[in-house]
């Protein structure tokens, strides 16, 4: 099993989000524990260490050293937004 670590940005990002997709957000991400390559994962292109799953309109960014998974980054998946910001913080 593996221990998940969030980082700060995410933490907020994900209360700002409504109820409902908190909760959604919450599970997909602690599923990761036990399986932190699920089906639908991906890895970003330019970036090998780093992955991404999406979870209806969100994408989480994350990468897998040892037993840890570092959850980088969660934005709305149809604006590149999500992928300007994680640009900036490598």
């Amino acid at each position: 099993m593996y221990n998940i670590k969030l980082e700060k940005r995410v933490v907020k990002y994900i209360d700002t989000c409504p109820l409902k997709h908190q909760a959604q957000l919450k599970a997909k991400i602690y599923s990761l524990k036990d399986n932190p390559y699920p089906n639908d994962y991906k890895h970003i292109k330019g970036f090998p260490p780093y992955l991404r799953v999406d979870l209806g309109e969100y994408r989480i960014i994350y990468k897998v050293e040892n037993t840890m998974i570092f959850i980088v980054l969660v934005g709305k998946r149809n604006d590149d937004e999500v992928y300007k910001s994680f640009k900036r913080l490598l």
